[in-house]
């Protein structure tokens, strides 16, 4: 019989094996377009993905972002916050699954409360907005942003993501869950070091790697 404290340590030794394989996804998944990140981060909550770039000689974020709506028919966001913290006050783009066509789309919207959330432009500047969906049922985001000078000049700036049930005909999005993963998906983006940390103080998995765009 093995003694209970050998195998207390075998089962240690595995999980340290492991975790890395298991935590960090982003590094493993490719894309159809060919375009290339140097940084892909495991966001800490929601089984959301980050890759991007930062080109601080003309201050453009490159990004692509990846998750699964909370229900078939629902959206995913990624956003800026500008002037704080939460959902309220960004500046998002969000993708979803045309209705009529079953193509998926990106539109900005800029969430400046809780209530009525509709199509608008945002207080910066987005171009080659475009989206695709996953065998999986996930959908990704890409587009490039003009992070605004004193962002720029700061180096860092406020993310949020986020994922929810529904969306309107008119592109109202239904409200998403107050679960805690919800609640907790949001933090700082570190734009010179390619780094991320969580609102709870916790980092996200950074990996530097050249990545070529994914087929799911």
């Amino acid at each position: 019989m093995v003694p209970p404290s050998l195998l207390i340590l075998v089962l240690a030794y595995s999980a340290l094996l492991i975790s890395p394989a298991v935590s960090l996804t982003c590094s493993s998944q490719k894309f159809t377009k060919n375009q290339v990140y140097p940084n892909c981060l495991d966001l800490p909550s929601l089984s959301s993905y980050l890759h991007f770039s930062y080109d601080a000689s003309n201050t453009t974020l490159s990004v692509a972002f990846i998750a699964t709506p909370s229900k078939s028919g629902g959206w995913i966001a990624w956003a800026i916050n500008p002037k704080a913290t939460g959902m309220a006050g960004s500046q998002s783009l969000v993708a979803y699954k045309n209705s009529s066509t079953g193509v998926a789309v990106v539109h900005t919207y800029d969430v400046s409360s809780y209530g009525s959330i509709v199509p608008k432009e945002l207080s910066f500047e987005t171009w080659d907005r475009s989206a695709e969906s996953g065998s999986d049922g996930s959908l990704i985001i890409f587009a490039k942003i003009k992070v605004p000078a004193d962002l720029a000049t700061k180096g860092t700036v406020n993310q949020v993501w986020q994922v929810g049930p529904s969306v309107g005909e008119d592109g109202t999005l239904g409200k998403h869950d107050f679960a805690a993963a919800n609640l907790q998906s949001k933090g700082t983006l570190d734009l010179k070091n390619g780094q991320s940390s969580s609102s709870s103080g916790g980092d996200s998995r950074l990996k530097k790697k050249n990545v070529s765009f994914p087929s799911f």
